[in-house]
């Protein structure tokens, strides 16, 4: 399975699953992500095992672009 992170202003809205046949990739995964909640949401993907960004996102999590990685509000 594959997590997605819903950003608004890169905070972290929501994290949902996706199965691995609708995300064989990000990019992939994004478009399904768009698919079903609106082509103006913006998502990245978050791994489970924070194999990559860091840290599993959470609700109210910062996603920041520069360092590609989720980080907490209070700026760890």
């Amino acid at each position: 399975m594959a997590h997605f992170a819903r950003l608004e202003n890169n905070v972290v809205q929501q994290v949902i699953v996706v199965n691995n046949e609708e995300a064989p990739d990000e990019a992939t995964g994004i478009l399904f992500c768009k698919s079903v909640y609106g082509q103006d949401t913006q998502w990245v993907q978050t791994s489970y095992n924070a194999n990559f960004r860091g840290r599993f996102a959470g609700e109210g999590m910062t996603y920041d672009p520069i360092k590609d990685e989720f980080i907490y509000s209070t700026g760890e």
